[in-house]
């Protein structure tokens, strides 16, 4: 089994990290924002002040700064994103630079497969700014006889109408814009590639799906403003195709400033659902 269960708890060497004006706006448009929200697709609109995000965290040095070089060898292409969550100790600003740390926290023996959780902290002047955390489930790479890991339901929507529903519409080229803000998965693009997956036609990256979902709360539940959503969690729970539209819909939560909500695809026209997005919670004030 080539993956090393000792690895839990081991770090990634600090890196800095840099973006600017430009690369939160490409991100912007990436994951579906225009006309209607020049605040974080403009920064030169007469009288209003340039915003980023709350999910830019996920770009922010793609592919650098992880520690799941630590955890031993597998076959990428058995690799699925599983969860991912964004806390915001304060609001990302248009630019910086900011230095990160990843960690190892859990690796679990499903069987048949493997979950790895991985944690990126990143402080900026030397307080913390924001903190990522994902799964990835690895096939093949289970049976060790390790802790199976926590299961059962998690941010289950209540039995009753949400309390909010946003519908967007993706574009049939929505991957070749996300994909400039650094996921270049040919998976994405390359139909031979998608076919080998399995796919007739290549997948929306699983992250923009997330920011589309992102854009979609931080409107409707903190009038737009970065600084009222703290933390944002949900599981991938099926591929989005790109020209699909995505409904979010929302439910308040037992506790104040808590919001549980699903993002689910469909071909915008009426016709059937697919969850894919669930176990999404929002902490907001």
């Amino acid at each position: 089994m080539p993956l090393n269960p000792d690895a839990v708890g081991a770090t990634s060497d600090p890196i800095d990290v840099s973006w600017n004006s430009k690369d939160a706006l490409l991100y912007a448009v990436g994951i579906g924002a225009g006309h209607e929200e020049l605040a974080f697709t403009t920064e030169n609109s007469n009288g209003i002040d340039q915003r980023v995000f709350p999910t830019f965290p996920v770009v922010i040095g793609y592919g650098r700064g992880s520690a799941m070089g630590k955890i031993g060898t597998f076959n990428p292409a058995m690799l699925v994103h599983g969860q991912q969550a964004v806390t915001l100790h304060r609001p990302i600003p248009v630019e910086g630079t900011a230095t990160i740390t990843g960690e190892i926290i859990g690796m679990y023996d499903k069987g048949k497969a493997a979950v790895v959780e991985s944690r990126n902290v990143a402080t900026m002047d030397g307080e913390p700014l924001y903190t990522t955390t994902m799964s990835a489930f690895i096939r093949g790479e289970g049976g060790w006889g390790g802790d199976r890991g926590p299961s059962g339901p998690k941010n289950v929507p209540p039995e009753r109408d949400a309390d909010h529903v946003v519908t967007y519409q993706t574009s049939r080229d929505q991957a070749f814009v996300y994909r400039l803000s650094g996921d270049r998965n040919p998976l994405h693009t390359d139909p031979a590639f998608a076919a080998m997956g399995g796919f007739d036609t290549p997948i929306l990256h699983g992250l923009c799906t997330y920011g589309f979902t992102g854009r979609a709360l931080l409107h409707t539940l903190c009038d737009s403003d970065p600084a009222r959503f703290d933390h944002v969690e949900g599981r991938f729970a099926s591929p989005v195709f790109p020209g699909e539209a995505l409904t979010i819909r929302m439910w308040a939560g037992e506790q104040a400033g808590e919001t549980i909500f699903t993002t689910s695809a469909h071909d915008g026209a009426g016709g059937d659902e697919r969850i894919v997005i669930d176990q999404g919670l929002l902490r907001h004030s």
